[in-house]
């Protein structure tokens, strides 16, 4: 490869200089919007990782658009390949952090300790962050070394297909929720709408997950390749059609429904067995310790005994004080409010 960028390029097509430019503008006007909404309903503690992606996307595609004027600049390609692909993991940490968040509102249908939700799935995030991120790079550096180009691709892949089963992983666990919701009577709207985002983003992830596996798969089939090195390679489209139409619609789904509008930021503040009425409890308490949880999220070794192992304080309603600020299920409470109001007397007090 020569010296200059007007010599060489590290794209198997023309760049297109435009469209980097118009969807940096795109992705960072969902990013603001989303902070907005993050300090209007003071959400940031479960919808942060939606800020943070939309940060590193919009970095993504801003040096995507200097690397289209510089296609010979490697580390430029680098940066801007890095980046992209850093951004989709790190949306999805937001829609794990929000079924924990879902699970805690109500714990009777909880599938796993819902305050263990982020700590599984981040780390398995994490993994596959690392994983997929150092196959970027690995692949964006190789230049003529065609193993390292090689090897980059299979860690792209492995990455991906770890990150899909996550998704799968994620999805199942929702639909089992929200059929233990269903089966004990009416599902609130608010569960409801927050449980078909969740579908909804979750798909849009793995269809992200898919156009990526097939690019690496081709990438490995086609090293060393320079020209007609297959449809998703040497079409720059696929890239706007399938990474970052998917992300976009994510991000912009989670603005016009954002959670905050539909779940409580206080992960104590619970759905009574009525479906209306919330209370203020205790929270999630789990009698094991934190590496047991982590061990076994799914209490199997509760499950076996027929003896499950946190407390099921739900069943003791009248023991936790009811807020008196509405009710996110009847749409008549918000998190714009000054905080959660609960009746100084508990249920059943004279």
């Amino acid at each position: 490869m020569g010296s200059t960028d007007d010599q060489v390029s590290y794209y198997l097509y023309k760049p297109s200089h435009v469209l980097p430019a118009v969807f940096a503008v795109l992705v960072g006007i969902s990013m603001l919007l989303h902070i907005f909404q993050n300090f209007y309903y003071r959400f940031w503690r479960i919808t942060f990782f939606v800020s943070w992606g939309g940060a590193l996307f919009t970095t993504g595609w801003i040096l995507r658009c200097i690397s289209s004027h510089h296609p010979g600049n490697m580390n430029l390609y680098i940066a801007q390949s890095v980046f992209i692909y850093l951004a989709p993991p790190v949306y999805s940490a937001a829609a794990y952090n929000l079924v924990g968040r879902l699970m805690n509102y109500a714990p009777m249908h909880a599938v796993l300790n819902p305050n263990r939700v982020l700590i599984f799935f981040v780390y398995v995030g994490a993994a596959v962050e690392s994983i997929t991120v150092a196959g970027a790079a690995r692949t964006a550096a190789a230049g003529s070394d065609l193993n390292q180009y090689k090897s980059g691709g299979i860690l792209i892949a492995a990455g991906l297909v770890l990150q899909s089963v996550v998704e799968c992983l994620v999805v199942t666990i929702v639909v089992t929720f929200h059929r233990r919701v269903s089966r004990a009577g009416a599902t609130p709207r608010n569960v409801k709408t927050v449980c078909y985002t969740l579908y909804g983003t979750s798909t849009f992830v793995l269809l992200r997950c898919v156009f990526r596996a097939v690019e690496a798969f081709e990438t490995i089939g086609k090293v060393g390749c320079s020209e007609n090195c297959g449809p998703v390679l040497s079409n720059e489209w696929y890239l706007y059609a399938f990474e970052l139409g998917p992300m976009m619609i994510f991000t912009y789904w989670l603005n016009l429904l954002h959670p905050g509008r539909f779940l409580p930021r206080e992960k104590k503040r619970f759905l009574d067995m009525d479906r209306s009425t919330e209370r203020s409890g205790p929270g999630w308490m789990d009698r094991r310790s934190m590496w047991e949880t982590v061990i076994d999220p799914f209490d199997l070794a509760g499950m076996r005994k027929g003896q499950p192992s946190h407390d099921e304080y739900w069943l003791r309603p009248e023991e936790w004080p009811v807020c008196e600020n509405g009710s996110f299920a009847d749409g008549t409470a918000s998190n714009k409010n000054s905080g959660t109001k609960s009746s100084k007397r508990k249920a059943g007090e004279v």
